[in-house]
């Protein structure tokens, strides 16, 4: 069904039924500011990339991916031009056996047809056959190994503000002292609670932001060598190799999947 013709309320205290999906489209960037949903909600691309935040981190979701969000859970989006996707909205029972923190995922051809085939449904309870399709499409949920294309984000307020600066302007020279400075702690406190509080050290952490940053530009249409130079890299090699350590591809073969 169309988002603009779905009734809200649907979405906020009724478990029946089970999934409820919904197709987007949008042709002007997109923000929507922090809110959270009774039920979970799986949201997909099919053209164009959207960024997801929360308290816990920050996730790049370009097309052949989505992003899984748990019940409850606070999150804002913004997408920086056309946008076509998806979501299905999943009851809260029916939540309990898929992740319990947020996740982007790839959608493969089964789960992309379940989808747009429960978008069809009209309003009313499932028959068997939707059932069970609905069911599909948790298995899915569940089952879909994760895609590195998250960044966690510190607890520390002090941390928080140099993550959500690097975030904005992800090319930003400044070396770690710098930003230890800038934040009002030590250098050795900065390095140490960026462990504790990610799992990455401040230099991982910086470069996975650039990486998922690289990966927005790279969907809008900027050239492989157009990237490498806007974000900082010494040599466009490598930034193709390390781009290929991150995703397992080279930025080429990356774009063709998320066109094809």
């Amino acid at each position: 069904m169309s988002d603009s013709l779905q009734d809200r309320m649907r979405l906020v205290a009724c478990d029946d039924p089970i999934i409820v999906a919904v197709l987007r489209e949008q042709i002007e960037r997109r923000q929507t500011p922090r809110h959270s949903h009774e039920r979970g909600q799986l949201l997909g691309s099919l053209h164009g990339v959207i960024s997801v935040g929360t308290d816990q981190g920050h996730w790049v979701v370009p097309p052949v991916n989505a992003i899984w969000l748990p019940p409850r859970l606070e999150h804002w989006l913004t997408s920086d031009g056309a946008f076509r996707g998806w979501s299905v909205y999943v009851a809260r029972p029916s939540c309990e056996a898929l992740p319990r923190s947020a996740r982007v995922i790839g959608h493969s051809g089964l789960l992309h047809e379940a989808v747009l085939r429960a978008a069809a449904w009209t309003e009313g309870p499932l028959s068997p056959a939707q059932s069970h399709l609905a069911s599909v499409i948790l298995d899915e949920i569940a089952s879909t190994p994760e895609e590195p294309l998250g960044l966690p984000m510190p607890a520390d307020p002090r941390l928080q503000r140099i993550a959500r600066a690097l975030a904005d302007a992800p090319s930003e020279q400044r070396r770690m002292e710098e930003w230890a400075a800038w934040a009002g702690l030590a250098p050795r406190t900065l390095s140490r609670r960026f462990v504790l509080e990610t799992g990455l050290t401040f230099s991982a952490w910086r470069r996975r932001c650039l990486l998922l940053r690289s990966v927005e530009m790279l969907i809008a249409g900027e050239s492989v060598t157009a990237v490498a130079i806007d974000l900082g890299y010494e040599t466009v090699s490598s930034f193709i190799e390390l781009f290929r350590r991150q995703f397992g591809t080279t930025p080429g073969r990356y774009l063709k999947r998320s066109s094809g």
